[in-house]
């Protein structure tokens, strides 16, 4: 759909009133509320000679936004090769993983799932989310291969020295030109209770939830000033329902 759609009729003896017009019903009410508000008897022959108008989605449109054929290069049929893929992790490059575990763990209330250390390599990772640490293995290793079975965990790259290093400016978190990743997201159970606990333990914000145009959603930075969006179950409908 969305074309134009092509009219050739003649509609006579049409009789009704135009204050009655619902747009909800009647999607072209406008132009018919225009055409019979000058008649007297609320009758008229009309004659519509290739009346062209154009559709919108909203109103024509069988299919979702999110069908492939509103979204060029989507495939509809997932290849069988990939249905055992999940997005496992995300990283960030950290100064400093005293200031990072502490955010994460006592911010954001995430668990420390597996470290790694590369002594040779001199640098560590850390991988944390919300699981329960209860289920997971004892050994080193089956730790390792639990923790990597599990969704939507963040790794933290730790290069040693850079916590002490005078001469080190920190990393790029994307926000600035030139511009590249954005963010991560976080779902809490109330996007104001959430922040005003953020502001009482001292987090620095980028948009808090009353800020800017889109409200209810806000914005706050890590230790490093990586960004991480704030939004909850409740209203998240809400605030995206125009756009979606």
């Amino acid at each position: 759909m969305g074309t134009s759609l092509m009219w050739n009729c003649i509609i006579t003896r049409v009789s009704f009133s135009s204050s009655r017009l619902k747009p909800h019903l009647y999607p072209f009410s406008p132009i018919l509320s225009s055409i019979f508000s000058n008649n007297n008897n609320n009758t008229r022959r009309i004659k519509f000679r290739r009346l062209s108008v154009k559709s919108s989605s909203s109103l024509m449109s069988s299919e979702s936004k999110e069908s492939p054929s509103n979204n060029p290069g989507l495939h509809s049929t997932i290849d069988d090769a990939t249905k055992g893929y999940l997005m496992q992790q995300t990283m960030f490059r950290i100064k400093d993983p005293k200031l990072s575990l502490d955010f994460y763990s006592r911010v954001l209330g995430m668990s420390l799932l597996k470290r790694l250390d590369f002594p040779e390599m001199k640098f560590s990772l850390y991988f944390l989310g919300y699981e329960d640490l209860e289920s997971a293995p004892s050994d080193p290793v089956g730790l390792t291969v639990w923790t990597f079975s599990k969704k939507a965990t963040i790794e933290l790259t730790h290069n040693w020295g850079t916590e002490s290093d005078p001469e080190f400016k920190g990393y790029h978190n994307g926000n600035s030109e030139p511009r590249g990743f954005g963010h991560i997201g976080i779902t809490v159970d109330d996007t104001y209770k959430a922040c005003e606990r953020f502001e009482r333990l001292g987090v620095d914000f980028v948009k808090k939830p009353d800020d800017g145009k889109m409200k209810r959603i806000a914005f706050i930075k890590d230790p490093d000033g990586y960004w991480i969006e704030i939004f909850d179950l409740k209203t998240i409908g809400d605030v995206t329902s125009e756009a979606s």
